[in-house]
């Protein structure tokens, strides 16, 4: 398929059409490529931050899936950057924990949770593009990675990781990505980027995803919907990068007065330290007598 096909947008897709079990093909092969091992989509979830509607969270869109492993993951595309990105998405793991746990219930029916964010932004200092983060628990002076033991039904003794039961976190930065081609991986973060696919793709159901996410094969409403969204969008990230930037002048602005103010201080001192008197100071600076001498 040529790159020159342009395709919908992911967080589009992850509101509409990969809800539908028929494209979980789709998810499963992002999730291949992330996690490195085959996976299988049960079903997709619902939670509080699943919201369709196009009019609300315009800029974050997330999607909770349980595979076949029972694991829950949470895809999440975040288009602007935000505050407490982070703690955001510690958060919404620990939400996810403690809303699928019943009362009562064995500590050992929780289930693991993989937190997979698509950013458009630069969240933090790094040359890299993808980042991983899990809990390990090593000794502070052989640096060995503790091991946990437990007994089975049948009394036999398991060997677990903490990595095993904690979450882990990917943080994709799509901006970061340079277009080269190394991994499948790779060719699912040029999807993001650039809404088309990479020439020669080989990423597992990467070629599905080009025929499912045409854009040419949307119904006439279903464009005028996608069109609507792409212009809600346009227009949110317009009035945040306004906001931030009116914040940004303000604060300059405040700074360089601030600066200035001082500046005519120290000047002012230097002045009464060779003996100039103070109207003159005043008048040479635009200062108060009591600023002066204050």
């Amino acid at each position: 398929m040529s790159t020159e096909t342009k395709l919908i947008r992911f967080d589009w897709a992850m509101k509409t059409l990969l809800r539908d079990k028929a494209n979980f093909d789709i998810l499963e092969g992002f999730l291949s490529a992330v996690l490195r091992q085959e996976v299988s989509v049960l079903e997709i979830l619902e939670s509080e931050s699943n919201v369709p509607e196009m009019e609300q969270k315009l800029n974050r869109v997330d999607i909770l899936i349980q595979d076949q492993q029972k694991r829950y993951v949470i895809i999440e595309v975040q288009n602007c950057h935000v505050t407490a990105y982070l703690e955001r998405i510690l958060f919404g793991v620990s939400k996810v924990i403690v809303d699928n746990v019943k009362s009562g219930e064995d500590y050992r029916e929780i289930s693991k949770v993989i937190s997979i964010s698509i950013l458009y932004f630069n969240l933090g200092l790094g040359e890299d593009y993808v980042f991983y983060g899990n809990t390990e628990f090593r000794g502070l002076h052989d640096n060995k990675p503790l091991i946990f033991r437990r007994r089975r039904a049948d009394k036999t003794l398991e060997t677990i990781k903490s990595q095993e039961i904690f979450p882990e976190y990917y943080l994709i930065n799509v901006e970061r990505f340079a277009d080269e081609m190394k991994t499948d991986l790779d060719e699912w973060i040029y999807l993001f980027k650039h809404a088309a696919l990479p020439a020669h793709c080989q990423a597992k159901n990467l070629p599905l995803a080009g025929e499912k996410l045409d854009v040419l094969k949307m119904s006439s409403e279903e464009r005028q919907h996608y069109e609507q969204y792409l212009m809600a969008l346009v227009n949110e990230q317009d009035a945040i990068e306004t906001a931030l930037n009116k914040g940004l002048q303000q604060g300059l602005e405040k700074g360089l007065e601030k600066g200035l103010e001082k500046g005519r201080k120290e000047i002012a001192q230097k002045m009464l330290e060779a003996g100039m008197d103070i109207e003159t100071i005043a008048t040479m600076t635009d200062l108060n007598p009591s600023e002066i001498t204050g």
